[in-house]
């Protein structure tokens, strides 16, 4: 498949087919990421899909392809499916940080406000003994735990 480039000469797309599964799972991860937070959501929903399959089809699932799944199923509207990898991750670790915020950010768009609460509370109780595990994934989603602290520390009740 060919397109053009903005000189006007032919750029080949990337051939995915000799990617392992994992290779192809993160690059729609990280197309799908982008496409949400440029704003196409219709390009969202057309590569939403596609990324979700190529995440089934690993076998089996660590905690960061699992948040890795949640949050494309949560820009897609996908809620369910994003709370059912939030709840597998943290039934294999009840204060894995990426479960956590995976579990707030579904309660908040599914607007219960008890759960995000609780959610929160469990994020910043957890964030000193799971943040000195060093786990390659908390480095790799370092800007979303980054941000997500940032905003519970903003919306926890003051001691």
């Amino acid at each position: 498949m060919e397109r053009e480039d903005n000189g006007g000469q032919a750029v080949r797309a990337p051939d995915i087919s000799q990617l392992s599964p994992e290779e192809r799972a993160d690059r729609l991860f990280n197309r799908v990421m982008l496409l949400s937070s440029q704003g196409k959501s219709d390009s969202v929903l057309f590569f939403a899909p596609m990324a979700l399959e190529s995440y089934r089809l690993l076998s089996p699932m660590n905690a960061d392809q699992r948040y890795d799944m949640g949050r494309i199923a949560e820009v897609a509207g996908a809620y369910p499916l994003a709370a059912a990898q939030a709840d597998t991750i943290l039934q294999q670790n009840p204060t894995h940080l990426l479960g956590l915020i995976l579990a707030g950010r579904i309660a908040a768009l599914e607007k219960d406000a008890g759960k995000q609460a609780a959610f929160t509370k469990r994020l910043l109780a957890a964030v000193p003994s799971e943040t000195a595990k060093k786990l390659p994934e908390y480095d790799r989603h370092r800007a979303d735990i980054t941000e997500a602290v940032a905003g519970a520390k903003q919306t926890a009740p003051a001691k």
